[in-house]
């Protein structure tokens, strides 16, 4: 009888234990204040370390360039550091040190941010840094020439990386070159040579006001002790009613799909994209989205990678995403694949496309489910990670009990949702591909595939203005 319940207690080892629930997730109150400027304040206390994380968020990024100017946003970011008040680049930097601080700035597609991490006791005397940088600005023009010769340099060192013009050529080919998304942040050639200190004030000035602005401070703090010292930094700044940003519109999708091949004579490797218009960060088919994609390309266990790297060895790694933003972002799936595998791994990138439009089983879509929600919490550890999440919420203007709900909102996906929002997003029919490798190696087995219409192109004519 002893022998029959100890065989009884003894753990299955024949499979892996089933994951437990996921952890629930329990965040500081966000207490919501205003500066009498109008400037929105969002203060959360999280006491456990002695820091404190500033982020102030203007609601203008590089989706708001004006045609001809790409990159004034990102350029107008990176200069707020390089002087600004009676400082110099030099005396910011060192001010900075000074204090034991960390002070980025920063800017994407959908906003830019002045970002000061500070100890609590020290906070006091970061602060007027921090308004000097963001408010103030002087944009010196010798600073100006030497961020502009950066990047310029950069743009032409990424002709180089096959896996840079392969991101490149993609964004233009989705969106064509007059859409701001066809081009990166930082701006093309053509652009960058003409931007001026003036069309950078005029960005600053048109943007960085208190009504398109709201500063996240997140740390050991309260609001009752921080709020006297804000209104001390920012008391000098007035300002009048700003442009907020307009979402960009989507680009009609082509009828057909197109596969381009950029040629890189002698490339060892293929660097494919694959991808098309994808959706913008409000919409409502978020969450099954994120299950989908972590089931076909978002995790290392994905069906993108068990394919093309563990069962074939095409690839160190494969990957699909979609990049959400104020307007509708793309989504791709990518990986630098082995060049006399191209065609291959072209096929089977397919054959993952078109299959994640069929129904999905209910052991994979509880993984997907449970790898997403198990995870989630970790997203949350540091104050600089609370921060950084929070200003998603700021940004995309979503719910305060957004993060509350997440993870009820991801076990809640059903494998029907998944289904329809592959059969609505996932459209490998009018997908553009995009492969920058050895052409005289890789076009006959792409053409012999004949999932669509091929031409071909040197870098210099697929990065053309």
């Amino acid at each position: 009888m002893e022998s029959l319940v100890a065989a009884q207690e003894r753990p299955d080892r024949s499979r892996p234990p089933l994951p437990g629930p996921p952890a629930a997730l329990d965040l500081p109150t966000i207490q919501k204040q205003s500066l009498p400027n109008g400037l929105a304040v969002w203060v959360v206390e999280r006491h456990e370390v002695p820091v404190v994380q500033l982020s102030l968020l203007v609601r203008a990024g590089a989706g708001q360039d004006l045609a001809g100017k790409a990159g004034a946003a990102s350029l107008t970011a990176a200069m707020l550091d390089e002087g600004a008040g009676a400082r110099s680049a030099l005396e910011i930097a060192d001010a900075a040190e000074f204090l034991g601080a960390a002070l980025t700035t920063a800017s994407s597609f959908d906003a830019s941010a002045v970002r000061l991490n500070v100890p609590v006791q020290r906070l006091a005397e970061g602060l007027p840094l921090l308004a000097d940088v963001a408010l103030r600005p002087t944009f010196p023009e010798k600073e100006l020439e030497r961020l502009r010769q950066e990047r310029l340099t950069l743009l032409l060192q990424v002709r180089d990386d096959a896996a840079s013009v392969a991101g490149m050529v993609f964004s233009r080919l989705v969106y064509g070159p007059g859409h701001r998304y066809g081009t990166g942040t930082i701006g093309t050639e053509t652009s960058l040579k003409t931007l001026t200190a003036a069309d950078l004030r005029a960005f600053h000035a048109a943007y960085f006001q208190p009504s398109n602005a709201t500063l996240l401070v997140v740390g050991d703090i309260s609001a009752s002790g921080v709020m006297p010292v804000l209104r001390s930094a920012f008391a000098d700044w007035r300002g009048r009613s700003a442009r907020g940003p307009t979402p960009l519109a989507a680009p009609r999708p082509p009828d057909q799909a197109e596969i381009v091949i950029v040629d890189k004579p002698d490339a060892e490797q293929s660097q494919i994209r694959i991808g098309s218009v994808g959706v913008p960060r409000s919409t409502p088919d978020y969450f099954p989205l994120l299950v989908l994609n972590t089931i076909l390309g978002g995790a290392f266990t994905s069906r993108l990678n068990q394919n093309l790297r563990e069962e074939h060895g095409y690839a160190y790694g494969a990957s699909s995403g979609f990049d959400m933003r104020l307007g509708p972002g793309p989504f791709y799936a990518a990986a630098g694949v082995q060049t006399d595998k191209t065609a291959d791994a072209l096929r089977e990138f397919f054959k993952e496309l078109n299959g994640i439009r069929q129904p999905v089983g209910v052991e994979e879509l509880a993984k997907a489910r449970n790898y997403i929600a198990l995870a989630f919490p970790g997203e949350f550890e540091t104050t600089t990670d609370l921060s950084r999440r929070l200003e998603e919420l700021i940004v995309y203007r979503l719910p305060d009990d957004y993060f509350e709900r997440y993870i009820a909102n991801v076990m809640a996906v059903t494998a029907a949702q998944v289904q329809r929002a592959a059969e609505t997003y996932i459209q490998p029919s009018r997908f553009i591909v995009v492969i920058v490798g050895d052409r005289k190696t890789i076009e006959p087995g792409v053409r012999a595939l004949e999932l669509a219409p091929v031409r071909a192109l040197s870098i210099d004519e697929a990065l053309q203005p």
